[in-house]
């Protein structure tokens, strides 16, 4: 569940189309009958995170036809031992060994009464569980039982695993596909969540394009808006079918609640990420700002190395953060840039020695699990989940020399550059914006923007 040393996080309605699901009542039943304690924890390290962000760069730097997405979808994540490896085998199976709902959220309150797990995160599990059920069964998926007791409880014992044995995240992490393939935990999980009949691709000839300039060895820098800790999944999820070396490979410039909120942290897990400290985070506790900057100065040092070496396709959001909608519309709408964030990205680029581009990209998935309407402080946030289209669109790579070419100030060429990633952005959004919720679906299509559904 899908981040520059200014960049934030979160692994992202604009319009309330789809019913959100709210919080069920069994999450105060649980919170009642839980008694207090917080289960011990050791420390496991293996490899390296999951939510999206983006304007923390400049800190740093300067001081489903888709033959798997519709599988995915219809097909529930069994979990088997063979998944796990010799230290997960002896592990408690109180999820993996479960039958039915109740038996999920019978084992919920035990670990939680036995001290095994935090009451703050078994009240999270027993919310996650209802409103994935609810978004799940809105589907209308003939099989919506079957998956969603097998993926929670895939979930459930994910999260568990880690709050006993917390996994420790890198500077730059690899997506961990065995023994246990997060990867396809990640997709499998999200995959009933997309209203894949009412889901757009935009573009598809320039995501081809794309990969072909990766297997050129040349690097790839999407620059886009973030809506969702899904996003990540999503954006997989959709390219899955026609371009899975982009759906596979990208990597996510990740903020820290992603790699530190235990109902993240195993969708993290399936991610290839560059682990950064929010900006709108860096000051929670000044005692940490040290340690933040010094560790946001090494991630980024990791992405000049890994653009040195070319064939990389990084994923940013310059906003700093997941879109959210406006206080008085109630629309939501792409974050404006950070230009600092943009900037610092296009010098990493020109200094790698790789020849690299700059995509604009825009990703509109809003519905399918909002972020709270403020940003919080707090480890978390409330999932609010729901069955919803979604739409992914990317436009011709923007050139920094040809916008610039005749402006002399530095700052406004920066400026300059910012606004027109960020315009392109916009105006793919508000073509998937009529498709999805104008319910123009293809015919939303403009010379721009060619919107087309490779899975069906």
């Amino acid at each position: 569940m899908i981040f520059s040393t200014t960049c934030s996080t979160t692994l992202f309605t604009c319009y309330t189309i789809t019913p959100r699901v709210s919080v069920s009542p069994s999450t105060s039943r649980v919170a009642c009958l839980l008694k207090s304690g917080c289960g011990g924890a050791s420390r496991r390290s293996r490899s390296s995170c999951l939510v999206l962000c983006a304007s923390k760069l400049s800190e740093a730097i300067d001081g489903k036809k888709s033959s798997t997405s519709t599988t995915a979808a219809a097909a529930p994540v069994f979990a088997s031992s063979s998944a796990y490896d010799q230290d997960e085998i002896s592990a408690p199976r109180t999820f993996l060994d479960a039958r039915t709902e109740q038996d999920l959220l019978l084992g919920i309150q035990k670990e939680a009464e036995a001290g095994r797990l935090p009451i703050n995160v078994a009240q999270g599990m027993d919310e996650l569980y209802h409103n994935y059920r609810n978004a799940v069964f809105h589907s209308g998926h003939p099989k919506a039982h079957e998956i969603v007791l097998s993926n929670m409880a895939v979930a459930l014992d994910r999260i568990f695993m880690d709050v006993r044995d917390p996994f420790q995240f890198s500077p730059h992490h690899k997506a961990i596909r065995e023994p246990f393939d997060y990867y396809m935990f990640g997709q499998k999980y999200i995959a009933p969540l997309l209203d894949f009949r009412n889901s757009f691709l935009g573009n598809i000839s320039l995501f081809n394009e794309i990969e072909k300039k990766l297997q050129q060895g040349e690097n790839v820098i999407l620059i886009s808006n973030h809506q969702t800790e899904a996003d990540p999944a999503i954006i997989s999820l959709l390219l899955e079918s026609t371009n899975p070396f982009i759906a596979e490979n990208m990597i996510c410039v990740a903020g820290d609640r992603v790699v530190t909120d235990p109902l993240s942290k195993p969708f993290s897990m399936g991610r290839n990420l560059l682990c950064v400290y929010s900006k709108k985070h860096m000051n929670d506790d000044p005692e940490l700002i040290d340690m933040k900057r010094k560790a946001n100065t090494k991630s980024l040092k990791e992405m000049a190395m890994l653009l040195r070496v070319g064939s990389k396709i990084i994923w940013i959001a310059p906003s700093g953060g997941r879109d959210r909608p406006d206080p008085v519309t109630k629309e939501c709408y792409p974050a404006p840039f950070d230009a600092s964030s943009v900037d610092n990205m296009r010098r990493l680029v020109e200094h790698a020695g790789v020849p690299g581009h700059i995509y604009p990209l825009a990703v509109l998935c809003y519905d399918v699990m909002p972020p709270p309407a403020q940003v919080e402080k707090e480890i978390g946030e409330k999932r609010v989940i729901s069955f919803h289209g979604v739409g992914l669109s990317v436009a011709p790579k923007i050139s920094f020399e040809e916008i610039t070419a005749t402006l002399e100030d530095p700052e406004e060429a920066k400026m300059a550059y910012s606004e027109s990633l960020y315009s392109s952005v916009c105006e793919q959004y508000n073509v998937l914006e009529s498709a999805i919720y104008g319910k123009q679906g293809l015919a939303a299509s403009i010379p721009t923007v060619s919107l087309s559904q490779p899975w069906e």
